[in-house]
């Protein structure tokens, strides 16, 4: 995937976010645009709702009338995505479409990125950041997904398990 690919908001008829997102896959496969549009977002959440004493979990989006798209901007592939049927335009200025920062598109939860870590169950690690910084521990599992692992820290004399981000352990050694 190519390092100039960033993502856009599009905004779109309110109701019309998921037919929107299919309407864009079709076109770039259709039109064999692989190469410039990459990943189509609509930003959904579950919540549990009650409704007449009943309580179930429903699927709610979470910035409705907007659809996230990872693209590379190119005249081409602006003018397709600008023309698919309920898009009413790119957030930013009605000239260019401003990508999303960084930092926005971390916040958003848009995108995971998967973190390589250099231990393995069964290693001895040192904590390096957050409050147990300096302590040592044994790796018991690791959980990429979630962006953890459980560590078990001798804490004044007594084996602790805790659980820490990846990026909070170095491998000793």
């Amino acid at each position: 995937m190519s390092e100039a690919a960033k993502w856009y908001v599009i905004h779109t008829y309110s109701g019309y976010e998921n037919k929107v997102a299919q309407n864009i896959e079709k076109v770039v496969e259709n039109h064999n645009l692989q190469d410039f549009i990459y990943e189509v977002n609509v930003p959904t959440e579950k919540v549990v709702e009650v409704k007449d004493n009943k309580t179930r979990e429903v699927e709610r989006k979470i910035f409705p009338g907007y659809v996230l798209v990872k693209m590379i901007l190119t005249d081409d592939s602006w003018y397709v995505v600008r023309n698919i049927r309920g898009v009413t335009g790119f957030v930013g200025s009605s000239t260019k479409p401003v990508p999303l920062t960084e930092a926005e598109v971390k916040s958003l939860g848009v995108e995971t990125v998967q973190i390589q870590v250099d231990y393995e169950v069964g290693d001895n690690v040192t904590v390096v950041a957050g409050p147990l910084e300096g302590f040592g521990g044994i790796v018991n599992e690791i959980n990429t997904e979630n962006n953890c692992v459980k560590v078990t820290v001798s804490m004044f004399g007594r084996e602790t398990p805790v659980e820490l981000e990846l990026n909070q352990v170095k491998k000793v050694g």
